[in-house]
């Protein structure tokens, strides 16, 4: 190669430039795949809604970006409603090759120069084609076997045209449907061409590929493909050649003489690992994506990796804290610490949906629960609130449920949560730092404490403001129906004490008079109030007696 990797990224930013302006062209003279793309559209009655299956149709009859973008959009369960999510799921990412010729030009147009610069051969047939990229087993100049991933020729153009004719298109559907109703079609466009541009710039996996390797670096049973850095471009990957077997292939592991159970418990051990300790995850585990070759695990195709930050990892934590205890309180606050608000939230709707939730689960020991299934509840939980919750979060829902699906081929039987809170335990253990508690510990008391003293001032400035009209506190009191019996007999018993205290000091005061008539020879009047305060207090020592609270 005769080209710095800095000349060959500039170059490549001024290539990727143009095939945009290119693009914009494209739209105007290409009136004939929008009139196709419409066609698609009515033949599959999109006037009468989107359901998840026609949509899944629709991206299939349109052809390879689509589906790709169809994967991508898979990922965003914090946009579309998981039932759309799970359908797009099964979409088939593999299609037509594209031609051998079509692969040399794309290499050579990278390197600046021939091919056999680098490689002393490459396969013609490919190992796998998709709808960015496909990739060939080929060999270096030096022997060594490697695998070649070429960007497919013109994709970003094609794409980038394509995802402007849906925008068009978009503005077709009526304001009816299940997906246009709970979902703004154009801003889900603009994410998944966010994606599929970092998935198109090989030099992001690339750099995906080396901190992935790092953060593994130290466990045994984990491995990947050595990068070729200096042979890496925006559109070709060079990377080691890989053998073994998939993970889900249970004949080929066992001829090799796997341990299936082990397999799969070292598989999860290790995806916790990455979730809760890295924080940089694989977020597309499928079987072509997991081997198992030389008493390793051996993942490849970093383009699409999740990330959870020190903040979000530790709120996760909190919340699966909380679920474990049914606490919906602690799991309510994680929620609206980690979420971003499309509206301001009604706490209390969204009280009552997790208590539902976590209800359903009151029975059920934490080891049973369906992780991947629960956490989707969640998802579409904060959707209806108007809270979306991170890309990252939602990544390590579609991460879950391709090892839920990994697992149940290799080993049915492990408990993903059980390995899980091992992970979690073995962790705390291992980092407890005794001088790190106490200091923590102290200062949270010391927090405390400076919080407690200023109670005092806040509460004799707030009273002050509320005296002189300037704070207003509007409360509302729920009290049960026991409580408000009593609370009622106790205002009624108050007030008949006080009618009672009347009468006697009026009666008294009556008694110094000479006032007539009298009998038993005090006036009439200070008798009569005698007499009606004994009544009063003969009334309520019998009602005491006899009445009781009414149940409820």
């Amino acid at each position: 190669m005769n080209k710095s990797s800095a000349e060959e990224t500039d170059q490549e930013k001024k290539s990727g430039a143009a095939a945009r302006h290119d693009g914009r062209r494209d739209e105007v003279r290409s009136p004939s795949r929008f009139r196709e793309i419409t066609s698609i559209l009515k033949k599959n009655q999109i006037l009468r809604g989107v359901t998840p299956e026609k949509l899944r149709i629709i991206l299939e009859e349109l052809g390879p970006t689509y589906i790709k973008l169809g994967q991508i959009m898979s990922t965003h369960s914090d946009i579309l409603p998981k039932e759309y999510c799970d359908e797009l799921l099964k979409l088939n990412s593999d299609v037509k090759p594209m031609p051998f010729s079509d692969v040399i030009h794309v290499i050579e147009h990278s390197y600046r120069g021939s091919w056999e610069e680098v490689f002393s051969s490459i396969d013609e047939k490919p190992l796998g084609s998709a709808s960015i990229a496909q990739v060939h087993r080929a060999r270096l100049r030096d022997g060594t076997d490697v695998i070649v991933k070429v960007q497919r020729r013109g994709i970003y153009d094609t794409m980038a045209r394509d995802i402007r004719l849906l925008h068009r298109a978009v503005k077709l559907l009526p304001p009816v449907g299940a997906l246009h109703n709970v979902v703004d079609l154009d801003q889900v466009l603009d994410e998944m061409w966010t994606v599929a541009q970092q998935e198109m710039d090989f030099l992001h996996e690339a750099d995906n590929m080396e901190e992935f390797a790092k953060n593994n670096a130290d466990i045994k049973f984990v491995g990947v493909p050595k990068l070729y850095r200096e042979y890496t471009t925006s559109q070709v990957l060079v990377m080691q050649y890989i053998g073994g077997c998939a993970i889900t292939d249970r004949e080929g592991l066992l001829a090799r003489g796997y341990d299936l159970h082990e397999v799969g418990e070292k598989l999860i051990d290790n995806f916790i690992r990455q979730v809760m300790d890295d924080g940089f995850f694989h977020a597309d585990p499928h079987p072509g994506n997991v081997k198992v070759f030389n008493g390793k695990i051996i993942w490849i195709d970093m383009g699409m990796m999740g990330r959870l930050s020190g903040s979000e990892r530790k709120l996760m934590g909190d919340a699966i804290k909380g679920i474990a205890d049914h606490d919906t309180t602690v799991v309510e606050n994680a929620i609206l610490s980690i979420g971003d608000f499309s509206r301001s939230p009604d706490r209390d709707a969204l009280y009552r949906d997790l208590t539902k939730i976590l209800g359903e689960y009151a029975d059920t020991d934490i080891d049973n629960v369906d992780i991947a299934s629960f956490l989707g509840e969640i998802i579409d939980t904060m959707k209806r609130n108007g809270i979306r919750m991170p890309h990252g979060l939602t990544m390590l829902a579609r991460g879950l449920t391709h090892m839920e699906g990994d697992l149940a081929v290799i080993s049915p039987d492990i408990n993903m949560v059980e390995i899980a809170q091992r992970r979690i335990i073995s962790d705390e253990i291992e980092n407890f730092s005794l001088k790190d508690f106490v200091l923590h510990s102290g200062r949270k008391a010391g927090k405390a404490l400076e919080k407690s003293m200023e109670i005092p001032g806040l509460l004799e400035r707030a009273l002050r403001d509320y005296m002189n009209g300037q704070n207003h506190m509007s409360m509302e009191l729920k009290a049960s129906p026991r409580l408000a019996w009593l609370l009622r007999k106790l205002v009624q018993n108050l007030v008949l004490g006080l009618w009672v205290m009347a009468l006697l000091i009026a009666s008294a005061i009556l008694c110094t008079s000479d006032m007539k008539p009298k009998i038993f020879g005090i006036p009439l009047l200070g008798f009569m109030g005698f007499a009606c305060a004994g009544f009063i207090v003969i009334f309520l020592v019998v009602r005491h007696i006899i009445t009781r609270p009414r149940k409820q």
